[in-house]
């Protein structure tokens, strides 16, 4: 199925707060804004108004700042529309003015015959450039969606993985009894930004805090445990595989054999746990969450416990203990 495109509309329709909010309105061309943005990049379109459009990318989105509003003023002062009519031959996705500048009555109305929108924001145009910049690498980042539960241990992306009806919700639920989050349940959607970094969240924002746990039905994570007890978006960091305990199948006992699974491109860490009652599922899932964290700051229990084995070999300790030393013999 192809991707929803995005469009005028949508990235006025973000909800984004804080340090990533983009302050947007439309302030003409509304009919517009269903226009699609293709090109995840800006252009600042001085050259084009000057008349210099061998190589203008009009795909993009066109951000005015302090000085291309002077030269539109420029142009009011010469009554030189041509130059404007010429901007908006090419189909441009929307041209968005930082600085709270207000564009001259002709740029106005010659935005609104060609149903180009067109935008304002309070910040400035370095600020909304880095901000919009942002926005843009999440929209395009190459993404898919897969069954799963997303937590947060100790700080680390955890993906809960394995068959229906293995357990992925009831250890989930006993984690965030626990005092860790809950990103998402069900269906995650995973967005690979930057290249190499893999951040996850509900595919539906409206549900993904909730919960369907067999025997008690839908249960709201953030109503029962509070706001503390989940975050919107987690980077996975590591996938954990529930399987049904089988007992001719060999499972790592040592961990120096690190099993990967690519997802979007990018190798992530899984261990495999075998579920059979009387296993504390969520103390392991902790375990494996700060032993994660060790390996990241450089410290590897598995590889220290095989070097500290070969090193005692060597200094025939081993032959020692097995033959006995002993002279009451």
């Amino acid at each position: 199925m192809a991707d929803k495109k995005f469009t005028v509309l949508d990235l006025l329709d973000l909800e984004l707060s804080g340090h990533d909010a983009l302050d947007l309105r439309c302030i003409a061309g509304r009919r517009g804004l269903p226009r699609a943005i293709t090109v995840p990049e800006i252009n600042r379109p001085g050259l084009a108004l000057s008349g210099f459009y061998d190589v203008f990318a009009s795909d993009r989105v066109q951000l005015f700042g302090r000085g291309e509003a002077a030269f539109l003023t420029k142009l009011h002062n010469e009554q030189n529309t041509d130059a404007i009519r010429k901007f908006f031959n090419d189909d441009i996705p929307c041209c968005i003015f930082t600085y709270n500048i207000e564009p001259t009555k002709e740029f106005l109305e010659i935005a609104e015959e060609n149903c180009c929108p067109v935008l304002q924001t309070c910040l400035t145009s370095n600020e909304f450039s880095s901000r919009i910049i942002r926005v843009f690498s999440n929209q395009f980042a190459p993404h898919q969606t897969l069954h799963g539960v997303l937590v947060e241990v100790y700080g680390i992306g955890i993906l809960l993985n394995g068959h229906s009806g293995v357990g992925k919700s009831e250890t989930a639920l006993e984690l965030v009894e626990r005092g860790h989050r809950l990103v998402a349940d069900d269906i995650i959607e995973i967005r690979c930004v930057n290249g190499n970094t893999l951040l996850g969240r509900g595919a539906n924002t409206m549900i993904s805090h909730h919960m369907e746990i067999r025997g008690l039905g839908i249960i709201n994570i953030s109503q029962l445990y509070g706001v503390g007890a989940i975050r919107d978006q987690k980077e996975v960091q590591l996938i954990v595989q529930l399987e049904d305990w089988n007992s001719s199948k060999s499972y790592d006992r040592l961990g120096t054999e690190q099993k990967y699974m690519e997802l979007l491109g990018v190798k992530v860490p899984v261990i495999e746990i075998p579920v059979r009652p009387g296993r504390n599922l969520p103390i392991i899932i902790e375990a494996a969450a700060m032993n994660e964290r060790l390996k990241n700051m450089g410290y590897n229990s598995a590889k220290e416990f095989n070097q500290n084995v070969l090193k005692w070999i060597e200094k025939g300790d081993s032959l020692a203990a097995y033959t006995g030393n002993d002279d009451s013999y």
